[in-house]
């Protein structure tokens, strides 16, 4: 069993991965986390697109765990 396969979801989900909002040109709020690639949304507002990014990093993350693709993980800068 390599290191990757004992890492779960919740582990996932606590990592700080930057997540970037631009504003739509037409309105709303597109949002991605960059390291993620592919893990994108929208929404209407920037608070919707910030709960709608947290739905997509989810699935994101359990589509990788689940066709053991690589995730990648923010660095973590100790204080």
């Amino acid at each position: 069993m390599n290191r990757e396969t004992t890492k779960t979801l919740d582990y996932y989900l606590t990592l700080p991965y930057t997540i970037a909002l631009t504003p739509e040109p037409d309105g709303g709020w597109f949002a991605e986390i960059p390291l993620l690639e592919g893990c994108i949304t929208n929404g209407e507002d920037w608070n919707d697109a910030l709960v709608m990014i947290e739905d997509a990093k989810r699935a994101w993350l359990m589509t990788a765990l689940t066709l053991d693709i690589a995730i990648p993980e923010p660095d973590i800068v100790a204080e």
